[in-house]
């Protein structure tokens, strides 16, 4: 792969000229871009973005005592160092060091993907199509960024403008040849892919989440549509599953595949189980990379991970990767930590942990359970719903989770807010479901676990949901170690010691 990645930087004179209506004072040779002051050193674009709680105009002299080679503005400053003024910091970052590092996602395939649930798996189920055809990966997401299996640091799922362009040039430096990453609604709106070429943009489904930052549920659907457009990406695959991907499909601005029951390529369920699920795809042999129908199977469980599968699938074959080999891929692929992942140490009842946080999610992840449970067994649900986050939710999760057999409620990252008044707010929700559901409230998260692993019997099934991969607790003045599958383990370790000890 040849990649034009600019190892000795680039001139802010000619920088400038790729930004909207940019003036510079000054000449300076620029290698980097930071948004962080304390990042800031020689041959360093400091990028003055005003935030919530802060604005990067205050920092720039830090950054200016830390070497940085210029200051890109909003307003000039009264520092002694090249400046570049623009009238959005923010919006135009990321294109910025975009600029600086030689474009680098246009060296490489990617694919963003972009949804309220499902983004993370797909990740994964992408990057393993995309590794079995022998490229070289990447992977950008909510758990973890890493290239080639090996683990880098993140921040958010899409980070900010800054650090995408230099983690994408670091992987075009190294030789990837496809990234999977996903693509948040924040990220959009904030304008941190600014600057980004994705070779096919996906959309897996919307439901209710992030209303705390988005005003409702079409400015939400608003900043997922902005991946859409000529400016972020070549082409789509919008899954037409849900109320919203039709809406999507009808919006896109780019050469678009839909998939559902309804689209271009027509999906079929050939087997849901416990030990994974296979779907069958009619639709064009150019879409599907070979005659059809073609069929993805996943050892993942629940028919929302076929629909992952099957989304993965055509974005890598979209992106390149050829079909056969995305079909091995997404096959061997065991799936994102923390999503409907088995936590076993031999015991006879069944434990799952995922991330579903979100009304839709928990309903979901239940309604997809529930068919596949043995006659007689029982579905233990275990949730709580986190602090300092939209508060709209936690009733709707309550009820969600009242449609398992026994739900458990309890506390999830709290935050700031009282936990106990956080679980009443869900427990309400759960008691005005007027299901059939026992249940039971345990404001401390551990005991809750063990409560529900202590009740299930038999071919029993035990979802923990809501922090998935996440390995802290956070209260409002502290973090504790808190890894669900951990925990999980480690209880139902000691009763079968217990029990073996008895016996």
């Amino acid at each position: 792969m040849t990649v034009s990645i600019r190892p000795t930087g680039i001139a802010l004179s000619d920088l400038v000229q790729h930004l909207p209506d940019a003036s510079a004072r000054g000449e300076a040779h620029v290698r980097d871009v930071t948004h962080d002051s304390r990042q800031a050193g020689p041959g360093t674009l400091f990028c003055a973005i005003r935030g919530a709680t802060s604005d990067g105009h205050d920092h720039a002299p830090e950054a200016v005592e830390r070497g940085a080679a210029a200051l890109l503005v909003e307003r000039w400053l009264d520092l002694d160092v090249p400046q570049v003024l623009v009238a959005d910091v923010r919006a135009v970052a990321g294109e910025a060091a975009a600029v600086v590092h030689g474009r680098p996602s246009s060296q490489m395939a990617v694919v963003g993907i972009t949804g309220t649930n499902g983004k993370t798996t797909t990740a994964y189920l992408v990057e393993a199509a995309m590794a079995a055809a022998g490229w070289s990966t990447g992977l950008i997401g909510t758990v973890e960024s890493r290239i080639d299996g090996e683990a880098v640091p993140g921040v958010r799922t899409t980070p900010e403008g800054p650090d995408l362009q230099r983690l994408l040039a670091d992987m075009a430096r190294r030789g990837v040849d496809g990234v999977a990453m996903e693509v948040s609604s924040h990220g959009l709106r904030l304008h941190r892919v600014a600057g980004l070429d994705v070779r096919v943009g996906v959309f897996t489904n919307l439901s209710q989440d992030h209303l705390d930052f988005h005003t409702d549920m079409d400015d939400y659907a608003d900043a997922k549509a902005l991946l859409f457009t000529p400016e972020r990406s070549r082409a789509a695959v919008i899954d037409v599953d849900d109320e919203w991907g039709p809406r999507m499909a009808a919006r896109s601005g780019v050469p678009t595949t839909t998939i559902g029951d309804n689209g271009a390529v027509r999906r079929t369920f050939v087997r849901v189980g416990l030990d994974g699920t296979t779907v069958r795809l009619d639709g064009p042999a150019e879409v599907l990379g070979m005659p059809g129908p073609v069929e993805v199977t996943t050892p993942l469980v629940g028919d929302f991970n076929g629909r992952n599968a099957s989304d993965a699938f055509l974005a890598a074959v979209a992106a390149g990767v050829p079909a056969a080999a995305a079909l091995a891929g997404i096959a061997a692929c065991t799936g994102a930590p923390g999503r409907l992942e088995s936590v076993d140490v031999g015991q006879d009842v069944r434990v799952l942990v995922d991330y579903a946080h979100t009304p839709e999610a928990v309903r979901t992840v239940i309604a997809t359970l529930r068919p596949l449970l043995e006659p007689g067994a029982r579905l233990f649900v275990v949730l709580g719903a986190g602090g300092d986050r939209d508060a709209g939710k936690r009733g709707p999760m309550g009820a969600a989770a009242a449609a398992a057999d026994v739900a458990v409620l309890t506390s999830d990252n709290p935050r700031s807010e009282d936990p106990a008044a956080i679980l009443a707010a869900v427990e309400a929700g759960a008691r005005a479901a007027g299901g059939t559901a026992d249940v039971v409230v345990e404001v401390d998260r551990r005991r809750a676990i063990a409560t529900a692993l202590e009740r299930a019997r038999g071919r029993d099934v035990v979802l923990i949901a809501g922090k998935g991969h996440e390995v802290g607790q956070q209260f409002a003045d502290h973090t504790v170690e808190f890894d669900d599958r951990v925990v999980a383990a480690e209880l139902l370790a000691a009763a079968r010691d217990r029990v073996e000890g008895a016996a």
